[in-house]
């Protein structure tokens, strides 16, 4: 990889991780449309783990309480404090990771232009409904829920939607905040939920990506390691905070129109 395609790729990866514009399908667009060969396992690995520790910094103050309440609330057999936030992390994970492993095999088949086309399209339109059925709820001065007001039926609805996401172009963090938005939540709530709940999944995608990478016997360049976990950890923790700074004055709008006219443009060249 060349300097240009290591800053390309890993500025894509940390900007489009959090954003409801899903990163697995840039990260299969971009050097396809560029004529870049495949950035290789070594290089996914470096970058799933620049945007973990993003998220990871950017919610330090948060993660240590709701690990402590989660701790409390098993040796008290009762939720206490933010402890049924952090089951709602535990659980939220649950449905992607037993599908991730139930279609692993076939994930491959799944990595199609067209695909990636219909999913931000199909997903796009529906972020659009959620975000209007919110904005409608604003307006009339509804109370909305906030992310410490969770239940098992909001906790297990969000859970299966992140499962969908497994499935390129139809975005991680836009099918949970879909899914918390039309559930009663509020923008701001259901993207920290979605950010919080990243975490776990995250963790295990680089977990597995580099336990595949050390049974690899291909040459592992550190350079582009290195750079990989840098820029797209910066640029994940500063989309994090204007993301959710921005989100009650912008909305999904922006997101939904680049959504809409992305998967046209793939129809358009792929067709």
């Amino acid at each position: 990889m060349d300097l240009i395609q290591i800053i390309v790729l890993a500025l894509v990866q940390g900007l489009s991780e959090f954003l409801p514009i899903s990163s697995s399908a840039h990260l299969i667009l971009v050097p396809q449309l560029l004529g870049w060969q495949d950035q290789g396992l070594a290089f996914d690995v470096a970058t799933h783990f620049g945007t973990l520790t993003a998220v990871l910094w950017y919610f330090r103050k948060d993660i240590q309480p709701l690990f402590l309440d989660w701790i409390k609330s098993i040796q008290l057999k009762q939720t206490t404090g933010d402890s049924l936030l952090a089951w709602g992390v535990i659980l939220g994970t649950i449905p992607a990771g037993v599908f991730g492993l139930l279609i692993n095999d076939y994930a491959e088949h799944l990595r199609n232009p067209m695909i990636i086309a219909c999913t931000t399209i199909i997903f796009g339109l529906l972020l659009w409904y959620a975000d209007a059925k919110v904005q409608k709820q604003m307006v009339s001065k509804i109370k909305l829920r906030t992310e410490h007001q969770l239940n098992l039926k909001i906790i297990l609805f969000i859970g299966f939607a992140q499962a969908l996401a497994l499935v390129p172009g139809t975005s991680r963090s836009g099918i949970t905040i879909t899914a918390a938005l039309l559930m009663g939540m509020s923008r701001h709530a259901a993207a920290r939920f979605s950010f919080l709940l990243s975490i776990p999944l995250i963790m295990a995608a680089s977990l597995v990506k580099t336990v595949e990478l050390n049974q690899s016997e291909n040459h592992i360049p550190w350079l582009d390691i290195f750079l990989g976990v840098g820029l797209s950890a910066i640029s994940a923790y500063f989309c994090i905070h204007y993301f959710i700074k921005l989100l009650d004055s912008i909305g999904m709008m922006p997101f939904i129109i680049y959504r809409l006219f992305l998967g046209l443009f793939l129809f358009w060249i792929f067709m």
